[in-house]
Protein backbone atom coordinates (compact mmCIF):
# COMPACT_ATOMS: atom_id res chain seq x y z
CA UNK A 1 0.00 0.00 0.00
CA UNK A 2 1.43 3.26 -0.45
CA UNK A 3 0.84 6.10 2.06
CA UNK A 4 1.52 9.64 1.66
CA UNK A 5 1.19 11.55 5.26
CA UNK A 6 0.94 14.78 4.80
CA UNK A 7 2.19 16.23 8.71
CA UNK A 8 4.09 19.71 9.15
CA UNK A 9 5.95 18.68 12.16
CA UNK A 10 7.62 15.85 11.56
CA UNK A 11 10.93 15.25 13.38
CA UNK A 12 12.88 11.93 14.62
CA UNK A 13 14.29 11.18 18.21
CA UNK A 14 17.37 13.64 17.54
CA UNK A 15 14.44 16.51 17.56
CA UNK A 16 12.37 17.98 20.58
CA UNK A 17 9.13 16.89 19.30
CA UNK A 18 6.66 14.65 19.26
CA UNK A 19 7.75 11.52 17.42
CA UNK A 20 4.37 9.71 16.35
CA UNK A 21 4.36 9.95 12.60
CA UNK A 22 8.18 8.92 12.53
CA UNK A 23 7.85 6.02 15.04
CA UNK A 24 4.28 4.81 12.94
CA UNK A 25 5.45 5.22 9.37
CA UNK A 26 8.45 3.28 10.80
CA UNK A 27 6.57 0.25 11.62
CA UNK A 28 4.37 0.57 8.50
CA UNK A 29 7.51 0.72 6.39
CA UNK A 30 8.60 -3.01 8.26
CA UNK A 31 5.13 -4.44 7.18
CA UNK A 32 6.26 -3.98 3.29
CA UNK A 33 4.09 -0.34 2.86
CA UNK A 34 5.37 2.61 1.06
CA UNK A 35 5.20 6.11 3.25
CA UNK A 36 5.95 9.26 2.01
CA UNK A 37 5.48 12.18 4.55
CA UNK A 38 5.42 15.55 3.18
CA UNK A 39 6.82 18.29 5.87
CA UNK A 40 8.17 21.37 6.85
CA UNK A 41 10.74 22.77 8.64
CA UNK A 42 9.70 23.17 12.25
CA UNK A 43 11.57 24.91 14.67
CA UNK A 44 11.57 21.78 17.05
CA UNK A 45 12.27 19.74 14.39
CA UNK A 46 16.09 17.79 13.74
CA UNK A 47 14.85 18.24 9.65
CA UNK A 48 16.89 21.30 7.73
CA UNK A 49 16.36 22.09 4.07
CA UNK A 50 18.34 24.63 1.92
CA UNK A 51 16.66 24.33 -0.91
CA UNK A 52 12.67 24.84 -1.23
CA UNK A 53 12.30 21.28 -1.58
CA UNK A 54 14.17 18.51 -0.55
CA UNK A 55 14.27 14.75 -0.61
CA UNK A 56 15.59 13.25 2.68
CA UNK A 57 14.80 9.57 3.82
CA UNK A 58 14.81 8.06 7.59
CA UNK A 59 14.59 4.00 8.34
CA UNK A 60 12.75 3.50 4.78
CA UNK A 61 10.95 7.01 5.35
CA UNK A 62 10.26 9.19 1.86
CA UNK A 63 10.26 12.21 3.62
CA UNK A 64 9.61 15.70 0.91
CA UNK A 65 10.61 18.73 3.13
CA UNK A 66 9.20 22.01 2.29
CA UNK A 67 11.25 24.92 2.95
CA UNK A 68 8.61 26.63 5.02
CA UNK A 69 9.77 27.82 8.59
CA UNK A 70 7.21 27.06 11.42
CA UNK A 71 7.87 28.25 14.84
CA UNK A 72 5.50 28.88 17.96
CA UNK A 73 7.00 32.12 18.70
CA UNK A 74 6.04 33.62 14.86
CA UNK A 75 3.70 36.38 15.53
CA UNK A 76 -0.04 35.07 14.32
CA UNK A 77 0.04 36.30 11.05
CA UNK A 78 3.14 34.97 10.14
CA UNK A 79 2.19 31.65 11.68
CA UNK A 80 -1.10 31.62 9.51
CA UNK A 81 1.10 32.81 5.94
CA UNK A 82 3.42 29.59 7.26
CA UNK A 83 0.59 27.52 7.23
CA UNK A 84 -1.12 28.27 4.25
CA UNK A 85 2.50 28.21 2.08
CA UNK A 86 2.81 24.77 3.25
CA UNK A 87 -0.76 23.66 2.48
CA UNK A 88 -0.31 25.27 -0.87
CA UNK A 89 3.08 23.33 -1.67
CA UNK A 90 1.32 20.45 -0.50
CA UNK A 91 -1.29 20.86 -2.92
CA UNK A 92 1.33 19.90 -5.79
CA UNK A 93 2.06 16.94 -4.29
CA UNK A 94 -1.47 16.04 -3.33
CA UNK A 95 -1.94 15.93 -7.45
CA UNK A 96 1.65 14.15 -8.21
CA UNK A 97 2.28 11.32 -5.66
CA UNK A 98 0.71 7.88 -6.45
CA UNK A 99 -1.47 6.88 -3.40
CA UNK A 100 -3.60 4.43 -2.18
CA UNK A 101 -4.28 6.35 1.32
CA UNK A 102 -3.34 9.83 1.73
CA UNK A 103 -3.59 11.11 5.71
CA UNK A 104 -4.27 14.59 6.40
CA UNK A 105 -2.73 15.63 9.75
CA UNK A 106 -4.48 18.57 11.56
CA UNK A 107 -3.55 20.79 13.06
CA UNK A 108 -3.46 23.08 11.27
CA UNK A 109 -6.91 22.84 9.84
CA UNK A 110 -5.26 23.70 6.59
CA UNK A 111 -3.93 20.64 5.98
CA UNK A 112 -7.47 19.54 4.74
CA UNK A 113 -6.59 21.97 1.62
CA UNK A 114 -3.86 19.51 -0.18
CA UNK A 115 -5.89 16.49 1.06
CA UNK A 116 -9.65 17.44 -0.59
CA UNK A 117 -7.42 18.03 -3.65
CA UNK A 118 -5.93 14.57 -3.21
CA UNK A 119 -9.93 13.21 -2.60
CA UNK A 120 -11.31 15.63 -5.06
CA UNK A 121 -9.13 15.52 -7.84
CA UNK A 122 -7.40 12.55 -7.84
CA UNK A 123 -9.98 10.50 -6.43
CA UNK A 124 -7.78 9.17 -3.24
CA UNK A 125 -8.85 7.68 -0.29
CA UNK A 126 -8.88 10.31 2.75
CA UNK A 127 -8.07 9.76 6.50
CA UNK A 128 -7.93 12.93 8.40
CA UNK A 129 -6.32 12.34 11.41
CA UNK A 130 -7.63 14.74 14.09
CA UNK A 131 -4.56 16.63 16.46
CA UNK A 132 -6.75 19.21 17.90
CA UNK A 133 -10.11 20.67 17.93
CA UNK A 134 -10.13 23.40 15.24
CA UNK A 135 -11.75 25.89 14.83
CA UNK A 136 -13.20 25.49 18.12
CA UNK A 137 -10.04 25.36 20.27
CA UNK A 138 -9.21 28.82 18.48
CA UNK A 139 -12.12 30.10 19.09
CA UNK A 140 -12.16 29.51 22.26
CA UNK A 141 -8.96 30.65 23.20
CA UNK A 142 -10.13 33.83 21.88
CA UNK A 143 -7.16 33.91 18.62
CA UNK A 144 -10.32 33.49 15.93
CA UNK A 145 -12.79 36.36 17.34
CA UNK A 146 -14.11 37.77 14.03
CA UNK A 147 -17.74 35.97 13.52
CA UNK A 148 -17.12 36.19 9.84
CA UNK A 149 -13.93 33.80 10.06
CA UNK A 150 -15.76 31.36 12.65
CA UNK A 151 -17.94 30.63 10.22
CA UNK A 152 -15.86 29.93 7.69
CA UNK A 153 -13.86 28.03 9.77
CA UNK A 154 -16.64 25.64 10.96
CA UNK A 155 -17.52 25.65 7.53
CA UNK A 156 -14.16 24.16 6.45
CA UNK A 157 -13.84 21.55 9.16
CA UNK A 158 -17.55 20.26 7.97
CA UNK A 159 -16.44 19.90 4.65
CA UNK A 160 -12.76 18.39 5.39
CA UNK A 161 -14.96 15.71 7.96
CA UNK A 162 -17.81 14.83 5.34
CA UNK A 163 -14.79 14.36 2.31
CA UNK A 164 -12.87 11.89 4.73
CA UNK A 165 -13.31 7.94 4.59
CA UNK A 166 -12.04 7.77 7.78
CA UNK A 167 -11.27 10.16 10.97
CA UNK A 168 -8.67 9.43 13.34
CA UNK A 169 -8.65 11.60 16.48
CA UNK A 170 -6.08 11.45 19.72
CA UNK A 171 -8.05 11.24 22.06
CA UNK A 172 -11.08 9.90 23.39
CA UNK A 173 -12.87 13.44 23.72
CA UNK A 174 -11.85 14.21 20.82
CA UNK A 175 -13.89 11.31 19.19
CA UNK A 176 -17.19 11.94 21.66
CA UNK A 177 -16.64 15.51 20.43
CA UNK A 178 -16.80 15.28 16.39
CA UNK A 179 -19.62 12.32 16.65
CA UNK A 180 -21.77 14.53 18.34
CA UNK A 181 -21.47 17.70 16.66
CA UNK A 182 -21.25 15.52 12.79
CA UNK A 183 -22.73 12.30 13.66
CA UNK A 184 -19.99 10.79 11.83
CA UNK A 185 -19.25 6.90 12.44
CA UNK A 186 -16.19 6.16 10.96
CA UNK A 187 -14.17 7.69 13.43
CA UNK A 188 -11.74 5.99 16.41
CA UNK A 189 -9.45 7.60 18.12
CA UNK A 190 -5.59 6.44 18.27
CA UNK A 191 -3.80 8.42 21.14
CA UNK A 192 -0.22 9.37 20.80
CA UNK A 193 2.05 6.38 21.73
CA UNK A 194 4.65 6.13 24.82
CA UNK A 195 8.11 5.25 23.43
CA UNK A 196 8.87 2.64 25.88
CA UNK A 197 11.93 1.47 24.60
CA UNK A 198 13.59 5.13 24.78
CA UNK A 199 11.91 6.47 27.90
CA UNK A 200 12.26 3.33 30.49
CA UNK A 201 15.70 2.69 29.29
CA UNK A 202 17.59 4.10 32.19
CA UNK A 203 20.47 6.81 30.78
CA UNK A 204 23.26 7.94 33.44
CA UNK A 205 22.32 11.77 34.10
CA UNK A 206 24.83 14.21 34.81
CA UNK A 207 24.30 18.01 36.03
CA UNK A 208 25.24 19.58 38.40
CA UNK A 209 22.07 21.84 39.01
CA UNK A 210 19.93 18.96 39.72
CA UNK A 211 19.64 16.37 42.68
CA UNK A 212 17.68 13.05 41.29
CA UNK A 213 13.70 13.17 42.67
CA UNK A 214 14.51 16.97 43.82
CA UNK A 215 12.52 18.55 40.92
CA UNK A 216 8.81 18.61 39.38
CA UNK A 217 9.48 18.88 34.90
CA UNK A 218 7.70 20.35 32.27
CA UNK A 219 8.96 19.64 28.80
CA UNK A 220 7.20 21.82 25.84
CA UNK A 221 6.12 25.14 24.93
CA UNK A 222 5.92 27.39 27.35
CA UNK A 223 2.82 29.88 26.91
CA UNK A 224 -0.52 30.97 27.35
CA UNK A 225 -2.48 27.64 26.58
CA UNK A 226 0.04 25.35 28.56
CA UNK A 227 -0.51 27.65 31.82
CA UNK A 228 2.93 28.32 32.22
CA UNK A 229 2.56 30.93 35.02
CA UNK A 230 0.54 28.68 37.05
CA UNK A 231 4.36 26.67 37.00
CA UNK A 232 5.79 29.71 37.98
CA UNK A 233 3.99 30.94 40.30
CA UNK A 234 3.66 27.52 42.63
CA UNK A 235 7.06 27.72 42.22
CA UNK A 236 7.06 30.85 44.05
CA UNK A 237 4.47 29.54 46.45
CA UNK A 238 7.54 26.86 47.44
CA UNK A 239 10.00 29.87 47.99
CA UNK A 240 7.27 31.35 51.14
CA UNK A 241 6.36 27.86 52.59
CA UNK A 242 10.31 27.76 52.64
CA UNK A 243 10.64 24.78 50.26
CA UNK A 244 13.55 25.82 48.35
CA UNK A 245 14.31 22.37 48.01
CA UNK A 246 11.87 21.63 45.28
CA UNK A 247 12.66 23.20 42.05
CA UNK A 248 10.55 23.24 39.00
CA UNK A 249 11.44 22.71 35.91
CA UNK A 250 11.46 24.04 32.24
CA UNK A 251 12.47 22.10 29.23
CA UNK A 252 11.39 24.34 26.37
CA UNK A 253 10.47 27.27 24.59
CA UNK A 254 7.76 29.61 23.41
CA UNK A 255 6.20 32.65 23.61
CA UNK A 256 6.05 33.34 27.80
CA UNK A 257 9.70 32.24 27.71
CA UNK A 258 11.73 35.32 27.98
CA UNK A 259 9.24 37.35 30.17
CA UNK A 260 9.10 34.38 32.80
CA UNK A 261 12.82 33.93 33.02
CA UNK A 262 13.67 37.81 33.78
CA UNK A 263 10.42 37.99 36.11
CA UNK A 264 12.34 34.45 38.22
CA UNK A 265 15.42 37.31 37.89
CA UNK A 266 13.58 40.29 38.61
CA UNK A 267 11.88 37.91 41.64
CA UNK A 268 14.65 36.15 43.10
CA UNK A 269 12.95 32.70 42.57
CA UNK A 270 15.61 30.22 42.24
CA UNK A 271 13.48 26.87 42.04
CA UNK A 272 12.25 28.15 39.19
CA UNK A 273 14.81 26.65 36.39
CA UNK A 274 14.68 26.93 32.53
CA UNK A 275 16.18 24.88 30.18
CA UNK A 276 16.51 24.99 26.74
CA UNK A 277 15.59 22.73 24.04
CA UNK A 278 16.80 19.39 23.40
CA UNK A 279 16.90 15.88 21.79
CA UNK A 280 14.30 13.48 22.95
CA UNK A 281 17.75 11.19 23.49
CA UNK A 282 18.74 14.29 25.94
CA UNK A 283 15.49 14.81 27.35
CA UNK A 284 14.51 11.34 28.50
CA UNK A 285 17.25 11.10 31.41
CA UNK A 286 15.73 14.64 32.96
CA UNK A 287 12.24 12.98 33.08
CA UNK A 288 13.33 9.95 34.62
CA UNK A 289 14.73 11.79 37.57
CA UNK A 290 11.92 13.94 38.05
CA UNK A 291 9.46 12.63 41.15
CA UNK A 292 6.54 13.70 39.08
CA UNK A 293 6.00 15.85 35.64
CA UNK A 294 3.79 18.37 34.99
CA UNK A 295 1.03 18.41 32.33
CA UNK A 296 -0.85 21.93 32.26
CA UNK A 297 -2.92 23.46 30.05
CA UNK A 298 -5.10 26.37 30.08
CA UNK A 299 -8.49 25.88 32.09
CA UNK A 300 -10.98 25.84 28.83
CA UNK A 301 -13.24 22.99 27.75
CA UNK A 302 -11.76 22.22 24.35
CA UNK A 303 -8.37 21.60 26.13
CA UNK A 304 -10.04 18.54 27.76
CA UNK A 305 -9.56 16.91 25.21
CA UNK A 306 -5.91 17.25 24.65
CA UNK A 307 -3.29 14.50 24.03
CA UNK A 308 0.00 16.06 25.00
CA UNK A 309 3.35 14.26 24.24
CA UNK A 310 4.55 14.39 27.42
CA UNK A 311 1.53 12.92 29.31
CA UNK A 312 2.87 9.63 27.30
CA UNK A 313 6.37 10.19 27.59
CA UNK A 314 6.37 10.39 31.45
CA UNK A 315 4.35 7.66 31.63
CA UNK A 316 7.18 5.14 29.44
CA UNK A 317 9.62 7.08 31.51
CA UNK A 318 7.85 5.56 34.92
CA UNK A 319 6.72 9.09 36.25
CA UNK A 320 3.45 10.24 37.77
CA UNK A 321 1.45 13.39 36.26
CA UNK A 322 0.15 16.32 37.57
CA UNK A 323 -2.34 17.80 35.03
CA UNK A 324 -5.18 20.19 35.64
CA UNK A 325 -7.66 19.43 32.41
CA UNK A 326 -11.05 17.91 33.34
CA UNK A 327 -11.27 15.12 30.41
CA UNK A 328 -9.90 12.02 29.77
CA UNK A 329 -6.34 12.28 31.58
CA UNK A 330 -8.34 12.78 34.59
CA UNK A 331 -10.46 10.12 34.31
CA UNK A 332 -7.32 7.63 33.18
CA UNK A 333 -4.82 9.18 36.07
CA UNK A 334 -7.54 8.49 38.39
CA UNK A 335 -8.51 5.09 37.40
CA UNK A 336 -4.94 4.05 37.17
CA UNK A 337 -3.85 5.87 40.18
CA UNK A 338 -0.39 7.26 38.10
CA UNK A 339 -1.00 10.91 39.03
CA UNK A 340 -3.41 13.83 40.04
CA UNK A 341 -5.68 16.83 38.82
CA UNK A 342 -5.61 20.31 40.22
CA UNK A 343 -7.34 23.64 39.69
CA UNK A 344 -5.37 25.16 36.78
CA UNK A 345 -5.97 28.37 38.72
CA UNK A 346 -4.82 27.45 41.76
CA UNK A 347 -0.64 27.27 41.90
CA UNK A 348 -1.00 27.42 45.84
CA UNK A 349 -2.50 23.73 45.20
CA UNK A 350 0.19 22.75 43.14
CA UNK A 351 2.83 23.45 45.21
CA UNK A 352 1.33 21.96 48.45
CA UNK A 353 0.73 18.74 46.23
CA UNK A 354 4.78 19.19 45.16
CA UNK A 355 5.33 18.98 48.67
CA UNK A 356 2.95 16.09 49.84
CA UNK A 357 4.93 13.91 47.01
CA UNK A 358 8.11 15.46 47.54
CA UNK A 359 7.61 13.93 51.58
CA UNK A 360 5.85 10.73 50.91
CA UNK A 361 8.45 9.28 48.44
CA UNK A 362 7.68 5.46 48.72
CA UNK A 363 3.94 6.47 47.54
CA UNK A 364 5.02 8.66 44.87
CA UNK A 365 7.48 5.79 43.24
CA UNK A 366 5.18 3.19 43.40
CA UNK A 367 2.49 5.74 41.62
CA UNK A 368 5.78 5.71 39.05
CA UNK A 369 6.25 1.92 39.07
CA UNK A 370 2.49 1.78 37.98
CA UNK A 371 2.92 4.50 35.65
CA UNK A 372 5.16 2.58 33.66
CA UNK A 373 2.83 -0.46 33.54
CA UNK A 374 -0.03 0.90 32.37
CA UNK A 375 1.91 2.85 29.72
CA UNK A 376 2.86 -0.73 28.73
CA UNK A 377 -0.70 -1.89 28.72
CA UNK A 378 -2.24 1.04 26.86
CA UNK A 379 -0.20 2.95 24.99
CA UNK A 380 2.67 0.98 23.24
CA UNK A 381 4.23 2.42 20.29
CA UNK A 382 3.89 -1.05 18.39
CA UNK A 383 0.20 -1.58 19.39
CA UNK A 384 -0.94 1.87 18.15
CA UNK A 385 1.11 1.81 14.92
CA UNK A 386 -1.11 -1.53 14.51
CA UNK A 387 -4.37 0.19 15.13
CA UNK A 388 -4.07 2.91 12.60
CA UNK A 389 -2.24 0.72 10.41
CA UNK A 390 -5.93 -1.39 10.23
CA UNK A 391 -8.16 2.03 9.91
CA UNK A 392 -5.73 2.55 6.33
CA UNK A 393 -6.17 -0.95 5.36
CA UNK A 394 -9.67 -0.80 5.74
CA UNK A 395 -10.02 2.36 3.83
CA UNK A 396 -7.69 0.93 0.96
CA UNK A 397 -10.01 -2.19 0.97
CA UNK A 398 -13.05 -0.69 1.19
CA UNK A 399 -12.82 1.31 -2.22
CA UNK A 400 -13.03 -2.36 -4.29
Amino acid sequence: MKIVYFYQYFSTPKGSWGTRVYEFAKEWVKDGHEVTVVTSVYSKSDLKATNLIENQCFEGIHVKVLNVTIDNKQIFLKRIWSFFQYSILCSYYAVKLPADVVIASSGPITIGIPGLIARYIRGRRLVFETRDLWPEGAIELGIIKSPIVQRIAYWFEKVCYRASSYIVTLSPGMTENIKRRFRIENITDVTNAANIELFSTKKEFLTPILTPKSYAIYTGNIGMVNNSYWLYNAAKELQVLGREDIKIVLIGEGQQREELEALAIKENVTNFIRLGLMSKEELVAYVQNAFVSLVPLKGTPVLDTSSPNKFFESLAAGVPIIQNTQGWMKEFLWEHAVGYTLDPSDPKQLAQMLIQMKDNSVETEAMGVRALDVAKQHFDKYYLANKMLDVLMKVHHDRY
